[in-house]
């Protein structure tokens, strides 16, 4: 139900998926919205219930400024939701500037910067006895000599962090490796996007096997809202982010989740993913994500449960929203146009008929991008992605698909594909 409230919140980084469930969720409870963008052409920039829309660069420090420069404007203290792994950091770093004026709900800076630094996190798991898969870290190729023969394969490459260097030259979280060579391929080709780069042993299992918690701990590190979930399909596959999800229960991540969590006295919204290994049933932590909401906080909201919204009622001192516990109705959550893509990969490969698809989509869900009251966003993401597929298509010249026929598919496979 909608209530007025005067107090606005901030969504920093509405042009992500994320961002834009953000605002949705928060509009919808009577929350004024201002949201901050890099990207003024994003779809999820052309919604509608926003106050204000103001354009900053949310990968560095410019959109501190931009909050600086909004104060004068606002009535009051204003809540803030960062939507994307660096601005949750420049928050943190910069949150003494910034408490006058606006509400900071995150953990003390150095959990802040363990749990985002993924080396540091991997450290603190293997201390404190946390399930983490096999990890080597690559600082030079001689690292990666040393990794490549106590490796199994697949496994995974990533960075410890996505700076603004690694998004700049791929929209992909990870990459998988199938074999030593392509290890080398890799590491060639990413090792000038980060100071260092880690590899891990991929937890064998399907995309269902992957699990996530999100949640929100008060002052007082009390988890006020869990929610369990899990991926049925994600894009890119294996390697991507979830495009079709659903709620369950799973008691192993709910309590690794919170003994995680407790053990830093972690504040704010939270997140961890966990993978099943097929073989042996044990659950290990891929990532947490701190401080901000995730594609796939969405699915509480559409399960009943009110996640960001306690969040806000949180911190200002609100009666907290009734509906925080989890019930465990089946609820799925979608993003349409990248589960059609990845639905068309697994049918290619034949690991998906037409009719296990059409019985994937049964039940209720919610959307990460439709919305029958804020439609453009939908259109426009749809309109975007094919009209830029069928434009690449037409433009291919004959030279140039002979060169791609004749380069080495190892790195071929590596090229980062366009992602929104």
């Amino acid at each position: 139900m909608k209530t007025a409230h005067s107090t606005p919140a901030i969504v920093i980084g509405l042009d992500c998926m994320t961002g834009l469930q953000t605002v949705r969720i928060l509009a919808q409870r009577g929350v004024p919205v201002i949201a901050i963008a890099s990207d003024p052409g994003h779809f999820a920039c052309r919604t509608k219930v926003c106050e204000k829309i103001l354009f900053a660069n949310t990968s560095s420090t410019e959109f501190i400024e931009t909050l600086k420069s909004l104060v004068s404007e606002l009535g009051e203290k204003a809540v803030l939701f960062p939507c994307t792994d660096m601005s949750v950091l420049q928050i943190s770093r910069r949150r003494d500037e910034l408490a006058e004026s606006y509400h900071v709900v995150l953990p003390d800076s150095d959990v802040v910067e363990m749990l985002m630094d993924k080396i540091a996190f991997i450290k603190f798991a293997r201390q404190e006895g946390l399930p983490i898969p096999t990890t080597f870290f690559l600082e030079t190729r001689a690292d990666v000599e040393k990794a490549a023969s106590q490796l199994s394969y697949p496994c995974i490459l990533k960075p410890p962090m996505k700076s603004p260097k690694w998004e700049a030259n791929t929209k992909k979280k990870v990459f998988r490796i199938d074999n030593q060579k392509a290890l080398f391929a890799t590491y060639d080709q990413c090792a000038s996007w980060a100071d260092i780069l880690m590899v891990q042993d991929c937890v064998q299992g399907p995309d269902a096997n992957l699990y996530s918690c999100n949640c929100y701990f008060d002052a007082d590190s009390r988890p006020l809202v869990t929610f369990i979930a899990r991926k049925l399909r994600q894009w890119p596959p294996e390697v991507g982010t979830s495009c079709l999800g659903e709620e369950i229960r799973n008691d192993v991540v709910l309590e690794e989740t919170v003994r995680l969590f407790k053990k830093v006295n972690y504040r704010g919204l939270g997140y961890v993913e966990f993978k099943k290994d097929e073989r042996t049933g044990k659950h290990f932590i891929i990532e947490p994500n701190i401080g901000r909401p995730t594609g796939r906080s969405a699915i509480s909201e559409a399960g009943g449960v009110e996640l960001l919204y306690t969040k806000y009622c949180d911190i200002l001192g609100l009666p907290l929203p009734e509906a925080r516990e989890q019930q465990y109705t089946g609820v799925k959550w979608i993003y349409v146009r990248r589960d059609l893509q990845s639905a068309y990969f697994y049918w290619r490969r034949g690991d998906l008929s037409l009719f296990d698809w059409w019985k994937s989509l049964r039940g209720r869900k919610g959307y990460a991008v439709f919305s029958f009251t804020d439609p453009i966003p939908f259109f426009v993401d749809f309109f975007n992605k094919f009209a830029t597929n069928f434009l690449s298509q037409r433009s291919k010249k004959p030279g140039t698909q002979k060169l791609a026929q004749t380069s080495d598919p190892v790195v071929t496979q590596l090229k980062p594909e366009a992602s929104t």
